[in-house]
C-alpha cells in the first residue's frame, strides 16, 4: 500500500464485533492506524479496548455512523476526511440480516440500504482521498448468498416480493456488481477494489429474535469463528500486489466465479447510476 515510512490509515465499518472487529485487530497488528466505525458508541469503545489489550501501542480510533441513515453516512465520511489527510484502505464490512421488512431513515428497504447503499455512498465520499493516497484499496464483504438472486432496479429500494433471504441475497449481489463497476471506474488510478465471501461465520448478524435466531443458534456450532472469517478481508487488505484480483470476487485466497448475474456489466453500470440517484450523489 503506502510507500515509505508514512503510517498507513485504514477504515473498517461494522467493527464493533464479529468479522469487522477481527479485521481491525489484524490491521492494527500489521502497524496500520485503524478507524473502527459502528453505530453504538459503547460497543465501539469496548471493541477499541479489545484491540488495545492485544496490541501494544495500538493506533486505533472510533467513529460513529449508522448505516440506516444516509445523512449519518455523510457525517461519518466528513469526520474521517477531517481527521486524515491520507487514506490507504477502506473495508466495507458492516452488514445486516433482518427477519422483518423495515425501511431505513430515507425510506428504502433496510437490508438494501445498510448492505449496499450505505457502503456505496461512503466509498464514493472517500474516493478522492483514496485516489490521492494511492496505491490504496477498497475491500467489500459480499457473500455466496448472492447466488440465485436477481435485481429489479425498478423495485430495488422497496421490493414487493420481500423475504429475508431475498433481501440479503440481493444486497450481496449488489456488493459484487458494485465492486466490478468500481474497479472499472478506478482503472489507471492505482486504487483497487475487491470483494469476498468470508465463509459462514458465527457472528451476531443472525441474532434478531424468533425462529431466525433459533435457527442461527442451532447452526452456529458448524460455522467458522469471526477471527477465521476475517482472514480473507485481511488477505486482500495486505496482499503485496492486489492488482491481479482487482474487480474480482474472492473465496479463501483465490478468485472465484460468482453467479452469472454478478458478471452482468450492463447491470453493474445501471445499478451504479440508480444507487447514485437514491443516495443523492
Amino acid at each position: 500500500m503506502a510507500n515509505g515510512t508514512t503510517q498507513r490509515i485504514g477504515v473498517v465499518t461494522g467493527a464493533s464485533a464479529g468479522i469487522g472487529l477481527y479485521t481491525a485487530l489484524g490491521l492494527v497488528r500489521s502497524g496500520m492506524r485503524v478507524v473502527m466505525t459502528g453505530r453504538e458508541r459503547d460497543r465501539l469503545e469496548a471493541a477499541r479496548r479489545f484491540v488495545a489489550a492485544r496490541v501494544g501501542g495500538a493506533q486505533i480510533e472510533i467513529a460513529l455512523g449508522d448505516f440506516a441513515s444516509l445523512a449519518a453516512v455523510r457525517r461519518l465520511a466528513d469526520e474521517i476526511l477531517a481527521r486524515h489527510g491520507r487514506l490507504d484502505l477502506l473495508v466495507n464490512n458492516a452488514g445486516l440480516f433482518s427477519p422483518n421488512f423495515q425501511r431505513s431513515e430515507d425510506g428504502y428497504e433496510m437490508t438494501f440500504a445498510v448492505n449496499h447503499l450505505a457502503p456505496f455512498l461512503l466509498t464514493n465520499l472517500l474516493l478522492d482521498r483514496l485516489k490521492a493516497s494511492a496505491p490504496a484499496r477498497i475491500v467489500t464483504v459480499a457473500s455466496r448468498a448472492h447466488r440465485g438472486h436477481r435485481i429489479d432496479l425498478a423495485t430495488i429500494a422497496g421490493p414487493r416480493d420481500w423475504s429475508m433471504m431475498k433481501a440479503y441475497g440481493r444486497s450481496k449481489l449488489c456488493n459484487i456488481l458494485f465492486t466490478r463497476e468500481l474497479a472499472k471506474r478506478l482503472d489507471g488510478s492505482a486504487v483497487t477494489a475487491t470483494c469476498l465471501h468470508p465463509g459462514v461465520v458465527a457472528t451476531g448478524i443472525g441474532q434478531r429474535g424468533g425462529v431466525v435466531e433459533l435457527g442461527w443458534r442451532l447452526a452456529k456450532p458448524f460455522m467458522i469463528s469471526a477471527e477465521k472469517g476475517a482472514e480473507t478481508s485481511l488477505f486482500l487488505a495486505m496482499l503485496p500486489d492486489p492488482a491481479p484480483l482487482n474487480g474480482g470476487y474472492v473465496v479463501g485466497k483465490a478468485l472465484a466465479r460468482p453467479d452469472p448475474a454478478a458478471l452482468d456489466d450492463g447491470m453493474a453500470g445501471r445499478l451504479w447510476e440508480e444507487s447514485a440517484r437514491l443516495a443523492g450523489l
